[in-house]
């Protein structure tokens, strides 16, 4: 059973299977909507226009409630109502309006909207909408939604609201520029914990972008294969592939256990995880510090409940640790109808923006994911040529030497490509690299292999938690070996100097366990008969 309401303008969308990236000017396509009433969305909605050279026509002020949550009436009087003539005043749509036909978008020259904070974030479920006409549960008898998802559908003139609506762009590969008489429009938002959040927010995403997103990735996999849930790794697991082939290093964890509070993580310029109810991990240290740019995203049903709190769930406090966009649920979603992370991820390292990337990877629309970030931040356009090289070049020479290595050598046999990667990182001393190269053998069951890495990787880093975060990955090859006494014996050593390190924790549980281990018996001298 379809369990989504189809939209108008399906007849107008056409999605391609070919990758496309157009190199047009995105200002004129953008406006910037934010609640007039609120000095600070005044201000900010400013800033965001001045930084992406956005007109000064492009600003829509409305007058709407100051709460992150509001009813459908106020949705549709101080929002809808409002955005919808704007669209026509200013001419940036054209309808189509034939007499007793449903009203229609014949033209539309808006494709991102960015929603600034101060603008309500949810609507709650209303009762005896006039005209709707609610389906079975669990989607078609449901009218909450995000507010940004229901703007995105703001050309679909309906008095339908229960259940969701198809994504027309759902698994594109073409710009939204490229796409004729779309009435879909791409709708993030620039909201965070605090202004000065929102503000860095917007900063890092146009600077990053001229050097290229540079740093690890962190996946961590739920490992979770019950009905309905499995496809949660499944997305995790793609990713992680979809990051080794352009040199992205990664650390992927497929316990069902979270990153732990005390676990090393340096540099980290993606993150993907799923399934804590709220922010757990490393991200609740208080000197933990996302890469500048990050796009960081954990999957959970009220991810965004709330964007205004930095400790609760997960969408506000991972802007609060330094990452520039995150997608989130403002409702239960249901899994299949959230973000499909690997799309997402797809896009991004194919230099789409993160409005195009995201809208990409969700199903429906007028239902309950939020984009939070900049819209035309394109954290890999650097990647692609579309900006100053030497710009992209003063990034990192270590993270640009394994993106070049791998996408140069990515057509090699695995065993042929690890063996190349190490040889080159060893040469050129690039400890990102060796450290992921080791956790390739590793994955490889090639425990020698992958200890030599780490401990050439432990010799290059100078950071004491990359130092730290690789010791656990060579005493788990050696423990994997047999060698459970050298792996004592590294441990060891390293707490006698950092014994006071946060991931000194997860070293002396190791240490436990290791002593635990029983020596293999020791080789028979006697001779067979």
């Amino acid at each position: 059973m379809n369990l989504l309401r189809p939209g108008p303008w399906l007849l107008f969308f056409a999605c391609v299977s070919t990758p496309a990236f157009a190199e047009k000017p995105l200002a004129p396509a953008t406006i910037v909507v934010f609640n007039k009433d609120v000095p600070e969305s005044v201000e900010l909605a400013k800033f965001y226009a001045q930084k992406r050279g956005i007109a000064r026509d492009h600003l829509v002020g409305l007058s709407v409630s100051k709460t992150e949550e509001i009813g459908r009436d106020e949705y549709d009087t101080m929002i809808r109502d409002p955005l919808r003539a704007v669209f026509v005043e200013r001419n940036w749509w054209t309808l189509n309006e034939p007499r007793g036909g449903p009203i229609t978008v014949a033209s539309n020259s808006i494709r991102f909207v960015a929603m600034v904070k101060g603008m309500p974030l949810k609507i709650r479920a209303a009762s005896n909408y006039p005209g709707d006409k609610p389906g079975g549960p669990p989607i078609g008898n449901r009218n909450d939604a995000a507010v940004d998802s229901e703007v995105a559908a703001l050309g679909a003139f309906s008095d339908q609201i229960s259940g969701a609506l198809a994504n027309p762009y759902f698994q594109s590969y073409r710009a939204i520029s490229e796409v004729d008489n779309s009435a879909i429009l791409l709708v993030c938002r620039l909201d965070a914990p605090e202004v000065a959040t929102v503000r860095r927010m917007i900063n890092d995403a146009v600077e990053v972008e001229r050097t290229g997103l540079w740093g690890r990735a962190y996946i961590d996999s739920a490992h979770n294969s019950a009905p309905g849930l499995g496809v949660g790794d499944r997305w995790l697991a793609e990713i992680r592939d979809q990051l080794h082939k352009v040199g992205v290093p990664l650390i992927y964890e497929d316990t069902p256990e979270i990153f732990p509070n005390s676990y090393p993580m340096t540099d980290c310029a993606l993150y993907y995880g799923w399934y804590a109810p709220t922010v757990a991990g490393p991200f609740t240290q208080p000197d933990f510090q996302f890469a500048r740019g990050a796009v960081a995203v954990h999957i959970h049903s009220f991810s965004a409940s709330t964007l205004h709190d930095e400790n609760a769930n997960w969408a506000g406090p991972l802007l609060a640790k330094g990452a520039a966009a995150t997608i989130g649920n403002v409702y239960e979603p249901y899994l299949q109808l959230t973000a499909h992370l690997d799309v997402f991820n797809d896009r991004l390292l194919h230099g789409f923006t993160f409005a195009e990337s995201a809208y990409m990877s969700v199903q429906t629309l007028s239902w309950m994911s939020v984009m939070v970030g900049d819209p035309l931040y394109r954290p890999y356009a650097a990647w692609l040529g579309l900006e100053e090289k030497r710009e992209a070049e003063k990034a990192s020479s270590d993270w640009r030497a394994y993106h070049d290595f791998a996408v140069k050598n990515s057509a090699l046999p695995a065993a042929e490509f690890r063996a190349a990667a190490k040889q080159f990182a060893a040469r050129t001393r690039n400890a990102p690299m060796l450290e992921d190269v080791g956790l390739l053998e590793a994955a490889a069951e090639n425990y020698v292999g992958a200890a030599g890495c780490f401990d050439l990787a432990r010799t290059t880093y100078v950071k004491r938690d990359d130092i730290l975060r690789t010791v656990l990955h060579e005493a788990d090859a050696l423990a994997k070996q047999n060698k459970a006494k050298r792996a004592l014996d590294l441990i060891r050593g390293v707490l006698r100097i950092v014994p006071d390190a946060p991931a000194s924790a997860l070293l002396k549980k190791m240490e436990m366990e290791l002593r635990a281990v029983k020596p293999p018996p020791p080789p028979s001298n006697q001779r067979r008969p």
